[in-house]
């Protein structure tokens, strides 16, 4: 039996096919749309995996604004329907959730633990919260909260926020990036090492993973440079002057000690992991 990994062209997706070599199918949306309740329900009827990893997502976070319906129906209506596959099977469900489930609300210094009340801001942090809702009305869940994930490139999947960030640095010669977000920006190869620990324990419930510290997206910008040894500047912006179309989580760092309780691999600091991810692409 393998375990079927959701959205397996993508870059959480794609590391978990990896590490799992043979023991992983991984599914994209044209060999079966989670959206498609009766392919979905008659698929794993026949297919009978021992696990399912869902990585699939609508993630476009300010187009969601503009289509709430296909947003909802991917990361809400497409988990429901998943996790009744899984009743169907009696297999874990794996969800992978988001930081974007917290950050309204008064000012916050903490990192939010995982029984921590929600207040999702928009469209798509909605969604992902309605996502994690479904998941867990099976028996077997494990719903991940991470964040910022960036990750191997490939020729399916281009880009993440230090590709863009290196790309732009040699084009141009003054940088904006917002300054006062709050979070942790996570490399993919220690979030899908967490993930196939919890998958082994059958510790089902709700964790939190991502790489350990905190910081802003200015702050990330200028070390992804610093390491690169690049000398582009990067000038501090506000959210508001960003202008983005969706609202985003002034704070949403994520307190991971209910994961490190369990003893599983260790989530290095995010400047640590951020070298590991550039030695990894062949930067200094």
């Amino acid at each position: 039996m393998k375990i079927f990994v959701l959205g397996g062209q993508g870059q959480l997706g794609s590391e978990l096919c990896r590490k799992l070599g043979d023991g992983a199918v991984g599914l994209g949306r044209d060999e079966l749309d989670i959206t498609d309740r009766d392919k979905v329900l008659r698929a794993f009827r026949d297919w009978r995996p021992a696990a399912i990893v869902n990585t699939a997502a609508y993630t476009a976070v300010d187009k969601a604004e503009l289509e709430p319906e296909l947003c909802e129906a991917v990361n809400a209506r497409g988990v429901a329907n998943l996790a009744d596959a899984c009743r169907q099977a009696d297999c874990p469900l794996v969800q992978i959730s988001t930081d974007y489930v917290f950050g309204s609300g008064s000012p916050r210094t903490v990192p939010y633990r995982e029984d921590e009340p929600t207040a999702p801001q928009g469209v798509y942090a909605l969604s992902k919260l309605h996502g994690e809702q479904q998941a867990a009305g099976w028996a077997k869940p494990i719903i991940v909260r991470t964040c910022g994930l960036y990750g191997r490139v490939t020729s399916r999947n281009l880009g993440n926020f230090v590709e863009t960030m290196l790309r732009l640095a040699a084009s141009k010669p003054v940088l904006r990036v917002v300054d006062d977000q709050h979070c942790t920006p996570s490399y993919v190869p220690h979030v899908a090492d967490a993930i196939l620990f919890l998958l082994n324990t059958h510790a089902y419930g709700t964790y939190h993973v991502v790489n350990r510290g905190s910081t802003t997206w200015h702050e990330f910008a200028c070390e992804i440079l610093r390491q690169a040894g690049l000398k582009t500047h990067v000038e501090p912006i506000s959210t508001a002057e960003y202008g983005a179309q969706a609202p985003r989580p002034h704070y949403s760092v994520l307190d991971c000690g209910k994961y490190l309780a369990l003893g599983g691999p260790a989530l290095p600091p995010w400047r640590q992991a951020l070298a590991e991810y550039l030695a990894a692409r062949g930067q200094p």
